[in-house]
């Protein structure tokens, strides 16, 4: 599921944390190294980098390795991932693969399956930073991945999405870990194509009816299970849905992206992140009657960026606001 009107109709393989493991460098620039710097163990673990740089050689006797300078552009070790600015610009295309690159905007969030790492570096090389959209909340026929899910991972069927089913988020459902593996391994993906950020849909199955007693406390569990691991991989994590406990997933999250925030009168449960100067992305749409001189005002008013876009997200209509222009990011 990629998006639609509402949160409803819009979208242990934990990974092993090496306590011997140098962290790699603090950079949200490709050409930079990422040194180690962790206390190594007995087995002199390598620093591990991330896509802008090589991952160092393990040392002798517990030394740590360096992370070498690397050449992708937008790169970020597992010690640092970028940091959006409050004011960064965004387009939004989840059909096209790959979208129209010449949007004036500092961010692109794409999908992360469909788009190659070439596109990318394509974008990396304009100056863009790229977010990867992956389905985190339901079940997706047609996916690469879409055979390791078990049976009983999944739930009841996404109105108006055929085929599609919410997944088992409880950490004390049975194939959780299963769960867990599938996405920490999509995350990958996302790191392994050298994206910058991930934006994990459909993160409020407990205020749906996913066919499971999922409560407030197991979304939240796995709402922030899902940004440590984003982090642990050097990427942002941009919160999606679950307005109701943004307070509480705020610090854990780079950003924000909403849906029709103006639409359904809800722009204001996005101010924690406002307050905490990171960005607040609202995506309004043609399709429900809205127009750019409808909320606009509001939404540059609040520090909130915005656009028009179709609700297929096809990259047919991007109207921005005032403040969604130019290469900010």
């Amino acid at each position: 599921m990629q998006t639609s009107p509402r949160s409803t109709l819009v979208t242990a393989l934990v990974f092993a944390q090496c306590l011997a493991c140098g962290a790699a460098g603090d950079s949200n620039d490709g050409g930079k190294a990422g040194a180690g710097t962790g206390t190594a163990g007995a087995s002199g673990d390598a620093g591990t980098a991330g896509p802008g740089g090589n991952v160092g050689t393990a040392g002798a006797a517990g030394a740590v390795g360096a992370g070498t300078a690397g050449t992708e552009a937008g790169g970020a070790g597992t010690g640092g991932h970028w940091r959006p600015a409050q004011a960064t610009t965004f387009y939004w295309d989840l059909a096209n693969t790959p979208p129209d690159n010449t949007k004036n905007v500092g961010a692109y969030d794409i999908d992360g399956w469909g788009n190659t790492q070439q596109e990318v570096a394509t974008l990396h090389a304009r100056g863009v930073k790229v977010v990867c959209y992956m389905d985190a909340g339901t079940y997706e026929p047609g996916r690469p991945d879409s055979s390791t899910f078990p049976t009983s991972l999944k739930g009841k069927a996404v109105q108006g999405w055929p085929g599609e089913f919410w997944v088992d988020v409880r950490a004390a459902g049975p194939n959780h870990a299963a769960l867990q593996a599938i996405m920490a391994a999509r995350f990958e993906v996302c790191h392994d194509k050298g994206f910058d950020a991930v934006e994990p849909d459909n993160l409020d199955s407990y205020e749906n009816d996913p066919g499971f007693d999922t409560t407030a406390a197991d979304q939240l569990a796995y709402n922030e299970w899902i940004a440590t691991t984003v982090h642990g991989l050097g990427l942002a994590v941009f919160q999606k849905n679950d307005l109701d406990q943004v307070v509480a997933l705020q610090p854990s999250f780079d950003g924000i992206l909403d849906e029709e925030c103006n639409e359904y009168s809800e722009c204001s449960s996005l101010a924690p992140y406002t307050a905490a100067g990171k960005p607040v992305w609202d995506a309004e749409y043609k399709e429900d009657g809205e127009s750019t001189s409808a909320f606009c005002s509001q939404d540059v008013g609040a520090s909130i960026i915005g656009a028009l876009f179709a609700l297929d997200l096809d990259g047919s209509v991007f109207e921005p606001c005032s403040d969604d222009v130019g290469m900010t990011n």
